[in-house]
């Protein structure tokens, strides 16, 4: 079936909706095809379960993961209404790119059977089929703000695992894989061309896309920003395996003064003495590892290094010829781009270059692909920038997939431009923008440069989300009606019950920015943190780890107030080693979150997509005589809970039913309500002199022995 090869991302304007929806079913079909074909070469169901890289998952998350994003994201769209299987769902929602709230924990999981899991994957297709045949379709075709959104996100997503499932298939031992005649690699190899540095005259790039460019985008393509580029010089080949094993055999692993901070601490880490997928052989020769075999290193083929090794090449390359040599912008790679590459992936009679897997299954010679004067301006290997990922002005996160951009933008995960051999779909675009943190291994390489221009890093230290911004100063700012915050008087109000019942585990459902979980780590020795939205996880994740955060106020028109808070002044310093945050869905939590004391939900239920779900098991994730405390104002968000799964608020036989007797009638048949509710007043900024006000009803409940 090499017609799965080279298939194109989908046009998703002005296409008839019969021929419309006819394209989406062959990508979707495609897509669960080649990622078959990916994990056929795994020699048995054994090797899905092996660690590769200590830094992510077992492959056995990937297999589960691709199908599962559709079924999260298209609930979280109002496409589906209801899950297909709730625990997959829970255990392979999360955990790619080693943020601190990722769980690599393999105790944490009793990951099921393979066929199992191909099982389920089989459902989820055909869901999203019957979707495809059933949703409407008009002449506008699929927007951003489409019900259609959600499975163009999916299909796109699982072609970046593709590319990330490969690169872990290519660290498994080589006797736990396979070489197939569908991934062929390239039979071409040979002496390096020697490399030369051709001028790219200056100009200025436009970066980003809008709201009618007809090809899907993720969130951190859309803005829009100018910038001039001064001219400079830029080598006409990728680096070579050739060009870099000068920089090895010079002592380049061995001399600091080439490596940032970081690097060096990496490759000490590491014990890192030469290029991840190569192997030293007695006498001085090197073994090249592709995924599912072992080649004699060819000499002129792009090295395939992280970040840290290609910039310090760079600081060699330097030093030895008395030149500003350095890895490229984004700007200035977007313009040597432009300048040779007019066409885009769909509109390809043939790809240019090594792409889109329409030419080898693995890289190829630095010299097959010319773009005049430059050779694998795109496609070959992926090419690391200097440029940290950040967002464009008019920049906006799709509502159903908040965590895709924001956990990136920390100045730590640099952009990869151009795509690999294994590119496809989005990745294959020429306003792509993927970015890994500068230690992680992709099939990626560089293009170094000569520039004495400074690298702009377009570095935001503010968080600016509208979204986001009530919670912070909800839970760092000062209330303007009562003398503390609400999070201090919310845990005053608990305090008797905690030291009462000395509770060793505690969790908080809905910590926002973690104020009050800081807070009842004053006097609890572990306190666990959860939310949904990972942008305000991020945020509590860096007021633990780095004791601050800041982010922007606003007060009153166009004017506003730069905030910085920090553990420190509230007295909170030494609470940090106490607390632990992660990104968890409260109406579907993961089984790993079980066997606590006390359990305070804030807000829980208001802003959950299905409360009752959530309290009709919480009772499983208590100890018995356990404490379960509930904080809410009941201020159900239309976009997040709907009204069939809200548990009050509504008439029931004829008579009003508040969510209090809702959550009382689901609490029941494992709970005493201890006392009678409190009622907590909480403000959330909107300006200098606008806050909402609303009355929290604090219930507390004692589970039954």
């Amino acid at each position: 079936m090499d017609d799965l090869k080279g298939i194109r991302t989908v046009v998703l304007r002005d296409r008839e909706p019969r021929e419309l929806r006819e394209q989406m079913r062959r990508y979707l079909q495609s897509t669960f095809a080649i990622e078959e074909r990916l994990y056929d070469q795994l020699a048995s169901d054994a090797a899905f379960y092996l660690r590769a890289d200590p830094l992510r998952h077992p492959l056995v998350f990937y297999l589960g993961h691709t199908a599962v994003f559709y079924v999260n994201k298209l609930i979280i769209g109002k496409v589906l209404n209801e899950r297909v299987n709730p625990a997959f769902e829970s255990m392979f929602a999360i955990g790619v790119d080693e943020m601190s709230w990722d769980d690599l924990n393999e105790a944490h999981y009793d990951w099921p059977a393979i066929p199992e899991i191909r099982a389920y994957r089989d459902l989820v297709r055909a869901r999203v089929e019957r979707l495809i045949s059933e949703l409407p379709l008009d002449e506008q075709g699929i927007t951003w703000n489409s019900a259609w959104w959600g499975i163009v996100m999916g299909i796109e997503h699982q072609r970046i695992h593709l590319e990330t499932s490969s690169v872990l298939i290519r660290q498994l031992p080589l006797d736990q894989v396979r070489q197939l005649d569908f991934w062929a690699v390239c039979a071409e190899r040979g002496t390096a061309p020697d490399n030369a540095l051709l001028p790219v005259p200056g100009g200025k790039v436009m970066l980003g896309r809008d709201d009618s460019d007809p090809l899907y985008g993720w969130d951190n393509e859309y803005g829009r920003a100018e910038y001039a580029v001064e001219p400079f010089l830029a080598a006409r080949y990728l680096t070579s395996n050739a060009e870099f094993l000068e920089f090895v055999q010079a002592g380049g692993y061995q001399l600091q003064e080439y490596w940032t901070d970081e690097g060096w601490a990496w490759k000490n880490f590491q014990n890192a003495e030469l290029p991840r997928f190569w192997r030293a052989e007695p006498g001085g020769s090197y073994c090249l590892r592709l995924m599912a075999g072992e080649i004699e290193l060819p000499l002129n083929w792009p090295v395939e290094v992280n970040y840290l090794e290609g910039k310090a090449f760079c600081n060699w390359k330097a030093a030895q010829t008395g030149r500003p040599i350095r890895l490229p912008s984004e700007e200035e790679w977007m313009l040597l781009r432009d300048s040779r590459v007019q066409a885009d992936q769909p509109w390809w009679d043939k790809a240019p270059g090594n792409i889109n897997l329409e030419h080898c299954c693995s890289p190829c010679p630095v010299d097959r692909f010319e773009f005049e004067g430059f050779c694998d301006v795109i496609g070959n290997v992926w090419q690391w920038t200097e440029t940290p990922i950040h967002a464009f002005p008019g920049f906006k996160i799709h509502p159903i997939y908040d965590d895709f951009s924001v956990p990136t933008f920390d100045g730590r995960h640099n952009l990869i431009k151009g795509g690999s051999w294994i590119s496809t779909g989005n990745e294959a675009l020429r306003n792509s923008r993927y970015a890994f943190r500068r230690h992680f291994y992709q099939h990626a390489g560089f293009r170094y440069v000569e520039s004495a221009a400074p690298v702009v890093f377009h570095d935001e230290p503010y968080e600016t989300d509208p979204a986001i911004l009530p919670y912070c100063d909800a839970n760092w700012g000062e209330d303007p009606v009562c003398e503390k915050n609400f999070s201090t008087r919310l845990v005053e109000a608990l305090k008797p019950l905690l030291e009462a019942s000395a509770p060793r585990q505690t969790l908080h459902l809905g910590c926002k920015t973690g104020r009050t979980t800081f807070e009842l780590a004053r006097f609890l020795p572990a306190v666990t943190g959860l939310d949904f939205t990972t942008r305000l996880v991020r945020l509590a994740t860096q007021m633990k780890e780095k004791g601050f955060i800041r982010y922007v106020r606003h007060d009153e028109g166009e004017i506003q107030s730069y905030v910085e808070k920090s553990l420190a002044e509230f007295g909170l310093r030494e609470t940090a080693q106490r607390v632990e945050f992660w990104q968890a869905d409260v109406s579907n939590l993961p089984a790993k979150f079980g066997g606590y004391g006390f359990i305070l939900a804030e807000n829980a239920i208001g802003g959950a997509i299905n409360p009752r779900n959530w309290l009709q098991m919480i009772h499983t994730r208590l100890i018995a005589d356990g404490i379960l405390a509930i904080a809410d104002a009941y201020a159900y968000d239309p976009e997040v809970t709907l009204p069939a799964n809200r548990i009050g608020g509504f008439r029931k036989d004829g008579e009003p039913c508040t969510s209090f007797m809702g959550l009382s009638e689901l609490l029941a048949p494992h709970f005493d309500l201890i006392g009678e509710p409190q009622v907590l007043t909480q403000t959330l900024r909107r300006g200098e002199r606008q806050y909402l006000l609303q009355r929290v009803q604090l219930s507390v409940w004692k589970k039954r022995g």
